[in-house]
């Protein structure tokens, strides 16, 4: 996939890729300790906004402790200046811990993680193939980690985990009030219409899981059940967030299928609405349904074999459609599909997909406060996406 012939170089860029031509430098502190992190940069293209930008994405650091009983992981992000966040000065005006935690290893099939860890709901780690992420992300489902205790047990065939989180992730820096890695309960901005102040406590989820055999396809099924409390801070009442989740992973071979439907229903005691409950992460805020079901189907296809001179690897090809259907009868339904491949280039891990989205708050510019409340322009946008990251 070309870059656009009108695509500019700084000199930060230059020094970026400079370092993707690095050689691998992971540090081994000791035995158990293992201290690294990545650089990434992001693509752009949207010709009907006429949008192409290419600048650094991500920078984090990362540190990764494990013995036969004591285990750990952390890691803290910086954006800024960049597309989607040229509104910033300085690289690092927005920065955020993903996870932090530590843990003890009963044996090899029972752990416990104390810390800003990840909620086990649904499929894990992610709902899909996808770089980008489904819907469930932005509603709060997918890929959320809050600050408690999890308990993980394998037995046989059979692994359940437990969690109690007292609270969201901490806020980072940024210019918002939604300053997390995952999208969590948060008080609106002021540019959020229809916007609340709600908080996120006592989070209590359970995900069980069975591996077996159907045929040819090595499988996993599950259920998973959360219910937190959500106290408004204007009314100072309490309201509930509940949702479950029933997943189907399949590989068979180099084919691999992930399927999920997801019921979640918030109660809020808002003082305006109760049908809309703000949502926010990656520095912004903005409003979700607090009712809708949530479908995920994501079909995956492994090429093996090395090209160009074995410097092409581990390549991927996806297609990953999510449905948000929120239960309100004007509330428009938020879409998004993905055709995208992953591989290995030489160093680097590169990801390159076509994004299509209506009512998405990502894709498009529909609406990013309203597609996934009442909803956005109501009608598909498409744009391109390529992650290109060097991991030490």
């Amino acid at each position: 996939m070309p870059f656009p012939v009108s695509l500019r170089f700084s000199p930060l860029y230059l020094a970026l890729l400079c370092t993707f031509a690095a050689p691998a430098m992971a540090v081994q502190v000791t035995d158990n300790l293992d201290l690294g992190g990545a650089v990434r940069a992001r693509w752009d293209y949207d010709p009907d906004r006429d949008i192409q930008k290419f600048g650094l994405d991500t920078v984090f650091l990362s540190a990764k402790y494990n013995s036969d009983t004591w285990i750990g992981e952390a890691q803290y992000r910086f954006y800024g200046r960049s597309y989607p966040y040229q509104y910033t000065r300085n690289y690092g005006d927005i920065q955020f811990a993903k996870y932090a935690w530590a843990g003890y290893r009963f044996n090899p099939d029972q752990q416990v993680q104390v810390g800003l860890n990840s909620v086990p709901f649904g499929l894990q780690p992610y709902f899909g193939s996808t770089f980008y992420e489904t819907l469930g992300n932005v509603i709060g489902l997918e890929d959320v980690q809050q600050v408690g205790a999890k308990y993980i047990q394998q037995s046989g065939d059979w692994n359940v985990q437990a969690g109690y989180y007292l609270r969201p992730a901490w806020q980072g820096k940024g210019t918002s009030n939604g300053v997390t890695y995952s999208s969590v309960v948060s008080e609106a901005d002021s540019y959020v219409t229809d916007g609340s102040d709600n908080q996120e406590r006592h989070t209590v989820v359970l995900r069980v899981a069975r591996a077996l055999d159907l045929g040819p396809w090595k499988s996993e099924v599950g259920l998973s059940g959360l219910t937190s409390n959500i106290q408004n801070r204007d009314t100072d009442k309490d309201g509930r967030r509940n949702a479950v989740a029933l997943h189907y992973l399949g590989k068979n071979g180099p084919w691999g299928v992930q399927l999920q439907a997801a019921r979640q229903q918030m109660s809020p005691r808002n003082p305006g609405t109760d049908e809309l409950v703000t949502f926010g992460g990656y520095d912004g805020t903005y409003n979700v349904a607090s009712r809708g079901n949530l479908y995920v189907a994501d079909l995956s296809y492994d090429v093996a074999g090395k090209y160009l001179f074995d410097q092409i690897s581990g390549v991927k090809l996806y297609a990953n459609y999510s449905a948000f259907d929120k239960s309100a009868d004007d509330f428009k339904t938020s879409e998004r599909a993905i055709l995208g491949t992953s591989f290995s280039f030489s160093k680097l891990w590169i990801a390159t997909e076509w994004i299509f989205g209506k009512n998405d708050p990502y894709i498009g510019g529909s609406s990013y406060t309203q597609s996934l409340g009442a909803g956005g322009t109501g009608h598909w946008e498409n744009q391109l996406y390529m992650n290109i990251g060097y991991y030490f």
